[in-house]
């Protein structure tokens, strides 16, 4: 299936000198991919020009005359930069030219400016931020990582119907589970918006396994992970500064003495497999879910390894027809969805009386 991504060259904390390369190896791996490079037309070309590449029919330039800085207020881009690179990408979607977007720009910008020309889904509220994680079962999803510190439990909901729609359509997972992350595994346990989200998801056409602990996470208990953003964006900066303390506290016991230095030597091999199955880089790729069209966004500080998965990211997601997914299971679940709604909010009064 032969698919268009267009690029926001000039985002994150490199530019070109990491996006156009990565393109490229994109290119190289996938013939039926074709991508449009969005940003300053004489800065790409020259990049271009010195990987020795030229343009053709499965790679052209989109000239963006504005570039998006990774410290700049979202509202002020929106507002202030209507051709930078990172909007003009976004256009490119909205205007069936490309299937998917993929930046490394700044965060709140890249939503904020997705969701004002894109829209949300039918029956989506908020959209959500939807990353990888490595556990002891292979790879987790968890949202929304960032887009929303506070959350209603029927946008939890939305959150868990887009989680499983998309690691169903990716991962080829028939009915992946989904758990509620919360301070423990009893129905109980949490605040007020988490037992009703829990009430939501039993009355779903889910697979709900239920509420799970910090813990699970990384046991890979279940495929999907559901939490606001202000809980999955400090999971997402714990998870990775753990990573680098163990690299470091490894590094460290290793160079402590000569002996401990030869162990090293022969540890080799099996210290290179597991930086590769802990390396952020393969992980690298979040799905912002419930727009009108595909964007992902990559670190801001990729290299061209990271920033490829980022672009696989996407082509996965357009050839696996996500949204459509997406909208259909929101059908499904609309009228369960408002009857427990009304059941709730009858329990509450009955209570209050």
């Amino acid at each position: 299936m032969n698919i268009t991504v267009a690029i926001d060259a000039m985002g994150g904390d490199h530019g070109p000198s990491v996006t156009i390369p990565a393109a490229l190896k994109a290119l190289e791996a996938d013939k039926q991919l074709n991508i449009i490079l969005v940003g300053l037309s004489e800065t790409i070309e020259t990049e271009l020009k010195s990987l020795q590449v030229s343009t053709s029919e499965r790679l052209r330039i989109q000239h963006a005359s504005e570039v998006v800085t990774m410290d700049e207020q979202p509202q002020g881009a929106l507002k202030n930069k209507k051709d930078s690179s990172m909007r003009v990408a976004i256009d490119l979607v909205k205007s069936g030219e490309a299937s998917a977007c993929v930046s490394a720009g700044n965060t709140g910008a890249l939503m904020a400016t997705a969701r004002f020309v894109l829209k949300t889904l039918p029956g989506i509220d908020r959209p959500a931020i939807a990353g990888v994680f490595p556990c002891q079962k292979g790879k987790i999803y968890i949202l929304d990582l960032g887009a929303n510190a506070d959350c209603t439990a029927e946008q939890l909901l939305q959150f868990a119907v887009m989680g499983s729609m998309l690691v169903s359509c990716v991962e080829n997972r028939e009915n992946p589970t989904v758990g509620l992350l919360n301070i423990g595994s009893e129905d109980i346990k949490g605040n007020d918006v988490v037992k009703k989200t829990g009430e939501l998801l039993r009355a779903s056409h889910l697979n709900f396994y239920g509420n799970i602990e910090g813990n699970d996470i990384f046991k890979g208990t279940t495929d999907v992970v559901v939490c606001d953003g202000f809980v999955g964006n400090v999971t997402l900066k714990a998870a990775e500064g753990l990573i680098q303390m163990i690299g470091r506290f490894m590094s460290q016991e290793f160079k402590r003495n000569w002996r401990t230095k030869l162990m090293g030597l022969v540890a080799v091999p099996v210290l290179k497999a597991l930086k590769n199955r802990m390396d952020p880089r393969n992980y690298n790729g979040a799905s912002l879910l419930g727009l009108r069209g595909i964007v992902v966004k990559s670190h801001g500080g990729a290299d061209s390894i990271a920033f490829l998965n980022a672009i696989n990211t996407a082509t996965k997601e357009s050839r696996s027809g996500v949204l459509n997914r997406i909208e259909k299971q929101l059908e499904i679940d609309h009228v369960l969805f408002q009857q427990t709604i009304a059941s709730h909010a009858n329990n509450t009064i009955s209570d209050n009386e």
